[in-house]
């Protein structure tokens, strides 16, 4: 697998185009190759005007374990930067996508994934799809835009607490909180989010894009973007998050008293 595409992408209708994470030996673990691929591939895919709908998913039953964490350790803050500028180019293309935007949250779901997620308008989750948000346990805050669309989407104290109990929920808890659109039977996922994606492809094209865009109207997500590259940043390159990569490197409970 070392020489395949980071993602993969088909058209399983005329008006659907289908894109997925394709690092299956790290669980779809986004890095940079898997950003900089879908960067490329994004523009033409969202003008052409035959393409209706957009699904994000990942192969081998998992969306994503999150953010390819070995590649976050050691960066400058000038590389820490440069990696929150590079994802918030990917969550403009996402955020700003004209068209309905579905996610197939299969098996893993977790940090980064959470938030791609998010960017878009349908979630569709597995009974035992497993949905994390991580980001304390590293000693990092959330990213991806996710302190804008984590809130909006179930509530500021339910975001609160997901965020720093660092929960896992499965599909139907995550469905109960409004996490997630809809929860099926684990080997259904992609197949209900394409026939989802089928049926809103049929929507007036310039209509769907005037709701989406008055929607974004009441949100600020470019000061929420330029809050988390600022926050982050500090993050990845302060004590806290070293401490979190020697704990997730060692398979151990990350010590954030020590130094206390």
């Amino acid at each position: 697998m070392a020489n395949a595409a980071p993602i993969l992408i088909d058209f399983p209708t005329d008006q659907v185009c289908r894109i997925r994470i394709n690092r299956p030996n790290k669980l779809n673990a986004v890095n940079y190759e898997v950003r900089e691929a879908m960067i490329l591939a994004l523009p033409s895919i969202l003008n052409d005007r035959s393409v209706r709908a957009l699904v994000l998913g990942g192969v081998d039953g998992n969306l994503s374990a999150g953010g390819d964490v070995p590649s976050m350790e050691g960066l400058s803050e000038a590389e820490a930067r440069a990696r929150l500028q590079h994802i918030h180019k990917l969550c403009h293309m996402i955020w700003y996508a004209d068209m309905p935007v579905l996610t197939a949250a299969e098996g893993i779901a977790a940090g980064g994934a959470v938030g791609l997620s998010l960017l878009g308008d349908y979630i569709y989750a597995g009974a035992s799809t497993k949905i994390l948000v991580p980001f304390l346990k590293l000693g990092l805050v959330p990213d991806w835009g996710m302190m804008r669309s984590l809130p909006l989407r179930i509530g500021l104290p339910r975001a609160r607490r997901l965020i720093l109990e660092r929960a896992t929920l499965k599909g139907p808890e995550a469905l109960d909180i409004g996490l997630v659109d809809f929860c099926v039977a684990d080997d259904d996922v992609m197949l209900a989010t394409l026939e989802r994606a089928a049926k809103l492809a049929e929507l007036p094209r310039e209509a769907t894009a005037t709701v989406k865009d008055r929607l974004r109207e009441q949100v600020g997500f470019e000061h929420d973007l330029a809050n988390e590259e600022r926050d982050q940043v500090a993050g990845l390159t302060g004590a806290e998050f070293a401490e979190g990569f020697a704990a997730y490197t060692q398979k151990r409970k990350a010590n954030f008293l020590k130094d206390a």
